[in-house]
Formats: structure tokens, C-alpha cells, sequence
């Protein structure tokens, strides 16, 4: 005989309390079970929302190429001051000249080679800082008014018309505030793009459908030497052309066809939102259930301490208990870490004296692997002790790299050193949605987010500073990586579990663990 009230759901239960209990619980179940037969219509979903990672994996290493110091040959045989080994800044005008065109890249275009290294390295430094100041005002709006789903189109918007306005930069200055704008906007997309998968799928795709964040990005990545190897004859503008226009299409098709997170819906009192598009992506699979859901629902108010129009009240949250604040501040300390590694290492390839497309291509190829390895440790292993192991072997990588100085061996070792730290950042991201509920969930990952891109910041510096002593940039890195690896201590595992919805629901889970 069928059960009348299916996931202990029903609308004449007198206590209320016990009711929105069932709900949420009613919910999780649904998705759960739903979403354990993955279908082609989550799977189109799933794609169109990684779309917005390969556009943002795009602009985030554009400088590698459109910043770069391009190469350069003597222009005179009559003289002898001109040698492969010069300085250029000590030569004349008429000693040498760019192997191609003048605008290649924004240093030979402005005549910027003899500039200080702040001035080089302050496109890629105020790129990398608007993405920490828009990750700060951006980022709690997830949780709070917008969404998940209306927060991503607004950072692709923002970042994709200002790649484009771009190629009219005059200078330097305007170039560098055009970037830290297009920083603000891709500030929240990772984020947004990694909550929304992972909100939507139960326990058993969580891993699988998560990753396709990483995935994407990195063909992004992947494709910028391609990109810039079609170009190469070309200005600079032309790759900002190429990958912005494609970024502009794409937020048409993430306004009609992607669809809002169904726990936040239902978090936020947009409940018949939330098991409209549950009953669209089950089909015929659980319609009763799901209506029954929202007849529920309607005995019942969503608890309004969760609910609120403020934008910071998320954030508020994170440090309004101690264990939230522990976890928050530890997540970050390890984003830092991981994120002078992982963005140090390419924007500094340059300094190791091989080939440029080559090179950035390794990169981006190792980067691969790092996706059906994250999978099967997150299935199998902890998640704690794999991200230890990860961090210390890249830090170690990092600092030999730093210091040895045979050509094949350090780029073998620098390669090593990214691909470790790619696939702890795989791991640490995903920890961080399972570490913390609905409600504050993509505060917290942004939070994560800002400290991985603040190390951008400084690593982007060490960069320009390391062309003259190596160990203030890779070594520095390693170092960094290494010793943030050991905060990882701090947190709990959480293999296995279901996620929470409340900040009071994962506090009960952690109590119940704790006995």
C-alpha cells in the first residue's frame, strides 16, 4: 500500500516545527532521489552553467600573452653594443627592434620595457583586485536578494562588456581601470557557477557534476594559447575581441535557459518556484510527492531568520558563531595559499626561458587529470588529509624549482608544483559547499573565492619582482602552499554527508557527530 505521506510529509501535523523539519528534510530527499538518475535535461543544464567558467578562465590569464614583455632583436650589424644579452633599456632606439609589430602586446605598444615593475605588473594586480573588492560586494547578494542564478548573469554581463571596452584603452592608467572592472564582474562567477551545480544534484553527482566548474574553466585556459597563437601578428586588442564577443552571446542564453537554485527558492519563501522547476527536471518521477511539497509548505512559514534583504546578513552570520568563523577563516588561509601557486606559476612561466604558447599549453593540459583524480578522492578518500598531501608536495616542487637552475628540470618541477595546487584548489572548493549550509553557503565559498584571487594579487607582483631573483616568486610560492596546507587540520571531513539548509541544522549535525 502506498504511504499517504510520503518523506513523513503531512500538511494536518499540529506542530509546526516538526513540519518545517519534514520539509526541509522532505527536500533534501527529493532532490536525492530525483537527481540520482542524471538525465540529459540536468545534464544540458549542468553544461550551460559551466559555460560561464570558460569565459572567465579566459580572462583571468589573457595577461599572460597581452602583458607580456614580447621578444626582440639587434636592428644594426654596425655596432657592438647590441648583443642577444643586453639590456635594452641601456641601448639605443635605433639598436634594436620588436621581432613583430609594435602593438603585439601593451608593452611594446606604450613603450613600456624600462617601466617599473608595478607599472607592468598593475593591469594583472588591479585585474585580480576587483576581483577581491567585487567578491566583497558581490558576493553575499548570492544568499541574500538576487540568487545564484541572477548574481552569475550580472557578473558575466559586467565582466564580458568590459573585456570589450578594453580595446579602446589609450593607455596604460584606463587599461588597468578597465581591467580591475572586468575583475569586479568575474568576481562571483566561479562561485555562483559551483554553488548552483552543486545545489542541484543529490549526494552521489555532487563530485561528478561539481568538477565540470573546474572543467571548464580550464578549457578557457586551454584555449588561450590557441587564441593567441592565431593572433600572434595581431594587436593585442584582437584577443580581447576574440574572447569577449563570445562572452556577450553566451549571457543571453544563461538569461533564458538556466534555471535558479531549488534549495534557494525554497530557503528564501519561493516555494512554488522551487517545485515548478523540481517537477520540470523530475518529469513523471515524483509529481505527488512534489506537490504534496508545496501543499506543505503553505501550513507552514520557512523559518524568517533565513530570509532577510540585507546584503551582508550572510556574511554577518559566518562570524556570529564560533564554529562558522573557524571554518571561514581556515578555508580562506588555505585559498590563499593555493592561490600563489596556482597563479603565480603560469603568470611567471615566461621567467623560465621556455616557449611561451608552450608552455601556458602545459599548464593548461595538467590541469585535466587533476578532474577524474579529484572524483575518485572525493568518492573514496578524506578530504582533509588529501588536501594536506596535495598543498605540501606543491610547496616542496615549488621551492626546488626555485632554486635549481637546469632548464627541463624546473619547468618539469613548476608544472609538478601546478598540478598539485589545481587539484587541492579542486578538493578545498568543493569541501567548502559541503562545509556550510544553504543559507550562507555562497558567502562562505566566496569568501574562499576572495583569498584565492587576494594571493593573485601579490602573486602577480612577485612575478615582476622574481625576473631578477627567482626565489621572491617560486619560492615564495611553494613556501606559502606549503605551510597553509597545515590549517586544513581545523576542519571536519564530511565524506559522505547530505548538505544542510540552516545554520541551526548544521549545528545539530555537528553535534550529533561530536557524540
Amino acid at each position: 500500500m502506498a504511504d499517504p505521506t510520503p518523506f513523513g510529509l503531512d500538511p494536518n501535523m499540529e506542530d509546526p516545527e516538526t513540519l518545517r523539519t519534514n520539509l526541509l528534510n522532505s527536500l533534501d530527499q527529493i532532490i536525492e532521489q530525483n537527481q540520482s538518475s542524471f538525465g540529459w535535461k540536468q545534464f544540458l543544464q549542468a553544461i550551460l552553467v559551466s559555460l560561464a567558467s570558460l569565459f572567465d578562465g579566459q580572462q583571468t590569464f589573457i595577461s599572460v600573452y597581452t602583458d607580456a614583455i614580447p621578444t626582440w632583436h639587434c636592428s644594426t650589424t654596425t655596432t657592438t653594443s647590441c648583443t642577444t644579452n643586453s639590456n635594452i633599456c641601456d641601448l639605443a632606439d635605433s639598436d634594436w627592434s620588436w621581432d613583430s609589430t609594435s602593438s603585439t602586446t601593451i608593452i611594446s605598444d606604450w613603450s613600456l620595457q624600462c617601466s617599473s615593475s608595478f607599472i607592468r605588473g598593475l593591469p594583472a594586480s588591479s585585474y585580480f583586485l576587483g576581483g577581491v573588492v567585487g567578491g566583497f560586494l558581490l558576493g553575499t547578494l548570492a544568499d541574500s536578494s538576487l540568487g545564484r542564478k541572477k548574481l552569475l548573469l550580472i557578473s558575466c554581463v559586467t565582466m564580458s562588456l568590459a573585456s570589450f571596452i578594453t580595446i579602446f584603452s589609450p593607455n596604460v592608467w584606463v587599461y588597468s581601470a578597465v581591467r580591475f572592472i572586468s575583475g569586479v564582474g568575474r568576481s562571483s562567477i566561479s562561485t555562483c557557477v559551483l554553488v548552483l551545480l552543486m545545489e542541484k544534484v543529490g549526494k552521489k553527482w555532487r563530485p561528478r557534476v561539481g568538477i565540470m566548474q573546474f572543467f571548464f574553466f580550464t578549457l578557457g585556459f586551454l584555449s588561450l594559447p590557441l587564441i593567441a597563437y592565431l593572433n600572434r601578428a595581431n594587436s593585442w586588442r584582437a584577443l580581447y575581441l576574440c574572447t569577449s564577443i563570445p562572452a556577450v552571446l553566451y549571457c543571453l542564453l544563461l538569461q533564458f535557459f538556466v534555471s535558479e537554485s531549488p534549495r534557494w527558492l525554497f530557503m528564501n519563501g519561493k516555494k512554488e518556484e522551487a517545485v515548478a522547476i523540481l517537477l520540470k527536471s523530475a518529469g513523471q518521477n515524483y509529481p505527488s510527492e512534489l506537490k504534496l511539497l508545496l501543499v506543505s509548505s503553505h501550513e507552514v512559514e520557512v523559518d524568517s531568520s533565513n530570509i532577510s534583504n540585507h546584503p551582508y546578513k550572510s556574511m554577518k552570520d559566518l562570524f556570529a558563531k564560533r564554529w562558522a568563523m573557524k571554518r571561514t577563516l581556515t578555508v580562506m588561509v588555505l585559498g590563499f595559499g593555493i592561490g600563489m601557486v596556482y597563479y603565480g606559476m603560469p603568470l611567471g612561466v615566461g621567467s623560465l626561458g621556455f616557449n611561451i604558447y608552450l608552455s601556458v599549453m602545459f599548464n593548461a593540459l595538467l590541469e585535466i587529470p587533476s578532474y577524474p583524480i579529484t572524483c575518485i578522492i572525493l568518492e573514496r578518500w578524506s578530504r582533509k588529509f588529501s588536501v594536506l598531501g596535495f598543498c605540501l608536495v606543491s610547496g616542496i616542487c615549488g621551492i626546488v624549482c626555485a632554486v635549481v637552475g637546469q632548464k627541463g628540470v624546473r619547468i618539469g618541477l613548476e608544472l609538478a608544483s601546478f598540478f598539485c595546487s589545481r587539484t587541492a584548489w579542486n578538493l578545498i572548493s568543493m569541501f567548502t559547499v559541503e562545509l556550510f549550509p544553504t543559507c550562507v553557503r555562497n558567502s562562505a565559498t566566496s569568501l574562499l573565492r576572495q583569498s584565492y584571487v587576494l594571493s593573485a594579487v601579490f602573486s602577480s607582483m612577485l612575478v615582476s619582482v622574481g625576473s631578477s631573483n627567482e626565489f621572491l616568486s617560486y619560492g615564495v610560492f611553494g613556501l606559502a602552499i606549503f605551510f597553509s596546507g597545515f590549517f586544513v587540520g581545523f576542519l571536519p571531513d564530511t565524506r559522505g554527508g547530505m548538505l544542510c539548509d540552516t545554520m541551526d541544522e548544521q549545528e545539530r549535525k555537528e553535534n550529533m557527530i561530536l557524540r
